[in-house]
């Protein structure tokens, strides 16, 4: 029998890490946004609908890389303290590759990597 395949995800318009929750060890991604690399941070607060195409495009081919590592996944937890993680799992509920992993969104504030790692165990410890 094969283990249910968890990941956590900490993520922001800026970059997102990516952390297999497994029993010995964290295997860590990050994925980085070309929006928040180009531009400023005060871009990152404006809603999407008022985002110039560019920005937009930027955004899903962020998010679309983010997708591809998901969609072998059977749990995932989305946490950060912006609403990039809503984004994404909106954008991911449109397609069917992804309907049947099981979502949680959680927000939190900016966290260090290590606060990040506890966050993933503990939330998958107790599930």
């Amino acid at each position: 029998m094969t283990t249910k395949k968890k990941l956590g995800i900490w993520m922001d318009h800026s970059f997102a890490h990516l952390m297999e929750f497994t029993s010995k060890h964290f295997e860590i991604e990050t994925i980085e946004s070309e929006f928040a690399l180009k531009d400023s941070t005060s871009h990152l607060l404006k809603p999407v609908k008022l985002m110039k195409d560019k920005e937009k495009k930027q955004l899903y081919d962020y998010y679309k890389k983010i997708g591809e590592t998901i969609k072998d996944y059977k749990r995932v937890i989305l946490f950060g303290p912006t609403d990039a993680k809503i984004e994404l799992f909106d954008l991911l509920s449109e397609d069917e590759r992804f309907l049947k992993i099981k979502f949680e969104i959680k927000h939190t504030d900016k966290m260090t990597v290590n606060q990040q790692h506890n966050f993933v165990k503990q939330y998958f410890s107790g599930v």
